[in-house]
């Protein structure tokens, strides 16, 4: 299996990465500079720079782009529907490192994380940026995407566990009634699916027991 992480320096693409090659899989890092991760394979190009030819041959595309700032917020959904127009109509997997903020917390799916009292003002772009990319792919049925949101508690530092709660649309708690996972552990659930593919078009997530 071939496998491209884009934007495989940043802290869950070097995490994926990690993950991919010490289960024997074939992948490519994807970097805008120098490579930072543990891959050999190296394409350096800014991600809106990629064409199809560079992609061309893989099995399974990782978009793990980031943005933090007001400035770079809005480049999320326009990263996903780039690289959904490049994966468009082959047989490559789109698998994208997605947010928490729109996961639902009814059985109805009217009310999302972001909607909460509680949910805080400063996140709100981020998780507004991360809700307009799923809605973008959900209208994509010529690419075979997943989009793959972490528990609401992303632990960028967080301990490797090697275990991780499956999920789908609605957001799920531990057996602590928490919502929590470590970057180490959402890159098992992103290479879980990447292997086994179980998921096309649609969303899941996960959390850490």
């Amino acid at each position: 299996m071939k496998i491209a992480v884009v934007c495989a320096n940043g802290k869950a693409g070097r995490l994926i990465v990690k993950e991919a090659l010490e289960r024997g899989l074939d992948v490519t890092a994807v970097v805008r500079g120098e490579n930072r991760s543990e891959a050999e394979k190296v394409i350096v190009k800014d991600i809106f720079d990629l064409t199809s030819s560079d992609l061309e041959g893989f099995d399974v595309v990782i978009d793990a782009f980031g943005a933090w700032t007001p400035e770079t917020i809005g480049e999320i959904p326009k990263a996903v529907e780039h690289l959904c127009n490049l994966t468009a109509n082959t047989d490559a997997r789109l698998l994208i490192v997605g947010g928490a903020g729109s996961l639902y917390v009814n059985q109805e799916h009217t009310a999302c994380v972001a909607d909460s009292p509680d949910f805080p003002e400063a996140f709100k772009p981020l998780a507004a940026a991360h809700d307009k990319a799923l809605r973008q792919l959900r209208t994509r049925n010529d690419v075979k995407w997943t989009y793959i949101s972490p528990a609401g508690d992303f632990q960028a530092e967080g301990a490797r566990t090697g275990r991780y709660i499956p999920g789908g649309e609605e957001l799920v708690l531990n057996s602590k009634g928490e919502s929590v996972i470590s970057y180490a552990d959402y890159a098992i659930a992103m290479i879980d699916e990447a292997v086994r593919g179980n998921h096309i078009q649609q969303r899941i997530s996960a959390v850490s027991e």
